[in-house]
């Protein structure tokens, strides 16, 4: 089995490439679900979170409202930059090494469910995470910095400006595309069209696919 990591900064397409590599053939999780699921009531990882950042950060149901969490995390985008007073460390410490087990657990169950699986795991963080090592092949999704802004206003339902702070804030916790493409093994450019993204998911693919059936 060949276990790949797929990651990239916020709004980069990451999601768009990972539905391109499960229609190739692919099995793929995505962290934020693993993450999201953590959060719900009851889970050790929702209890240590409200334990450590409140219950202000809870709808009227007892579940997490992510938008308030976030505002908590990162700090206020209203704040001017630098001025933020970020805690998204101590969130990460909380929810990182479960969900990394989780992503684990998951890629173990795939390669005895079939030992020539590609398994890949999407998540933003890999590498901040440290968690790098834990894939045999990383690739980084990659767009500029205006589609970035434009593509998670239009995800948001928000003004231009709101998702230039958000992003500008989120990315602020999140490695430079520089940096992570100096320890890519592939590099997928998501600023052109569909067309051409999915003619670079079909070239790794068929590398990837060529790797996990080697005996």
């Amino acid at each position: 089995m060949l276990k790949v990591g797929l990651t990239g900064g916020i709004a980069s397409g990451k999601s768009v490439v990972g539905e391109m590599f499960i229609a190739q053939g692919a099995c793929l999780v995505q962290a934020d679900r693993i993450a999201h699921s953590l959060m719900q009531p009851g889970e050790p990882v929702y209890n240590e979170v409200v334990r450590h950042f409140g219950r202000e950060i809870l709808n009227p149901d007892g579940s997490v409202n992510r938008a308030k969490l976030a505002e908590v995390a990162f700090g206020p985008a209203t704040a001017p930059e630098g001025k933020r007073a970020s805690r998204i460390e101590e969130l990460n410490r909380i929810v990182h090494p479960v969900v990394i087990r989780s992503q684990d657990e998951w890629m173990q169950a795939m390669g005895m469910q079939d030992p020539r699986a590609v398994a890949i795991v999407e998540a933003a963080l890999i590498l901040e995470a440290g968690a790098g090592d834990r894939f045999d092949r990383l690739i980084v999704v990659t767009c500029t910095a205006e589609q970035r802004v434009a593509r998670f206003a239009a995800r948001q339902k928000i003004p231009l400006e709101a998702a230039r702070n958000e992003v500008l804030r989120r990315m602020a916790a999140q490695l430079p595309d520089e940096e992570k493409i100096k320890v890519a093994d592939h590099v997928i450019d998501n600023s052109g069209s569909l067309d051409q993204t999915r003619d670079q998911v079909r070239q790794v693919w068929q590398k990837l696919r060529a790797e996990a059936d080697k005996p």
